[in-house]
């Protein structure tokens, strides 16, 4: 066993080295000179015969050229290669890791990933910069999108759902910026988040009645705090017979429901015309006929014409927000209806927004990684010129009997009074009566 550990620090040394780097360029460029000899036919391979070409050719390199590297290191090269050739690289493995998260990489030499909602740097590196922007060209080849010096910036949807941010030079100071996001292809179900611990099944019950009571909801966070999965997850509450049309300015909304519209945004091209904003997009959602309308994440003008569809006729709509608590998300709404030239009075906009808001979810992530809704909040309407709110359940972990810490939620005893829930109300006071804490 010992021995087995040894050979694999050995192989994981060599991956580090700036010996397997070398080699590797240098067999690269061999590979390439000999891939022009061939001609265009190479791009109609298949990965197992590319494999084959690799390991044929690196063996007859290395024999040449007198590398002194043995069998197990020239296998390492020739994987690398292969990935090089006919996938994405280095990152091949973290791309078709179902644990990984965020891809972030920050120059060639430095590779972070999130796993469970913890960042931890990895071994991997490229060869230098101009292998980074191969392979993330490479990435962005399908979606049709350009990366260089007029326009340095790039953000766009993966064909698999996941979402990919680059900045380069000159914005970038260090090297280019990558920043990888990927997404789930089943999204997860209200009863997988309550066994990972995300919300308890009394809060699920109660996100339940009010999905189908058509109550909107506001999901508030941070940065990759779960917000879009919490997203995806009430959506399974939805009945089947209602149309929903999402909006998002990058596509990453999954939803498990058999009638879906799905709008994505367009950033415009290289003069700045042809840009689609999600504003344009929620106005002329309101003539497809919608039940309900999702908009990906509320951070501009669009504000206004949410709550307008909220307040006439769409209920049941939803969207997240960034803001670290309901309070807090209640003045972004504000700000943003300002910014985007809102001419009524502050009272006016207090109104609206507390009519057409019914709930608002914080979620938060935790030191440890884990993703717990940590406030379900009931927007009462308004008062003394204030918007009235009244917190339901708040997360409070406990400490279990040999010290560990616990998940918990306290009940603050109130029945949520939203006149849309009062046909569940009578459950619901059975789940304010089960002493749930």
């Amino acid at each position: 066993m010992s021995s087995e550990v040894e050979f694999a620090d050995d192989n994981q040394a060599f991956l580090d080295s700036q010996q397997f780097q070398d080699i590797k360029a240098w067999a690269h460029e061999h590979l390439l000179s000999r891939i022009e000899e061939l001609g265009a036919e190479f791009g109609r391979w298949s990965r197992t015969a590319i494999r084959q070409f690799v390991d044929l050719e690196l063996d007859s390199f290395v024999r040449l050229q007198r590398i002194p590297i043995n069998d197990s290191e020239t296998r390492l090269i020739g994987e690398a290669l292969t990935k090089e050739l006919s996938g994405f690289g280095p990152i091949e493995d973290l791309l078709q890791d179902p644990a990984v998260e965020d891809i972030l990489i920050n120059g060639y030499k430095h590779v972070y990933v999130s796993r469970r909602g913890v960042l931890q740097r990895v071994s991997l590196r490229f060869s230098d910069d101009e292998h980074l922007l191969r392979i993330v060209r490479r990435i962005l080849a399908p979606i049709g999108r350009r990366l260089d010096e007029s326009n340095p910036m790039v953000d766009a949807r993966l064909p698999d759902g996941g979402r990919i941010n680059v900045v380069i030079e000159p914005l970038a100071i260090d090297g280019p910026a990558v920043s990888i996001r990927k997404f789930r292809r089943d999204p997860l179900s209200p009863a997988e988040l309550v066994q990972l611990g995300t919300f308890d099944a009394t809060i699920s019950q109660l996100l339940e009645f009010a999905v189908k009571g058509r109550c909107n909801i506001l999901v508030s966070g941070g940065t990759s705090s779960g917000k879009t999965s919490l997203l995806n997850a009430l959506a399974t509450f939805i009945p089947e017979s209602e149309r929903v049309v999402t909006i998002e300015d990058t596509a990453e909304l999954s939803l498990n429901h058999p009638h879906v519209v799905r709008l994505e945004s367009r950033p415009g091209g290289f003069d700045s015309t042809g840009v689609v904003a999600i504003r344009d997009l929620l106005r002329n959602s309101l003539r497809m006929r919608p039940d309900r309308i999702i908009v990906g994440e509320v951070r501009g003008g669009e504000v206004l014409e949410m709550m307008q569809a909220m307040n006439t006729g769409h209920d049941g709509s939803m969207g997240t927000i960034h803001a670290s608590s309901p309070r807090e998300c209640l003045y972004r709404l504000e700000m943003l209806a300002g910014f985007a030239g809102y001419q009524g009075s502050e009272v006016s906009l207090r109104r609206q927004i507390a009519n057409a808001v019914d709930f608002i979810l914080q979620i938060g992530r935790l030191s440890n990684g884990q993703r717990r809704i940590l406030s379900v909040t009931e927007v009462t309407g308004l008062n003394d010129s204030m918007v009235a709110m009244q917190e339901l359940y708040r997360y409070e972990p406990g400490v279990g009997p040999n010290g560990e810490e616990r998940d918990r939620w306290v009940s603050l005893g109130i029945t949520p009074h939203s006149p849309k829930l009062a046909k569940f109300r009578q459950a619901l006071q059975k789940l304010n009566g089960s002493g749930h804490v």
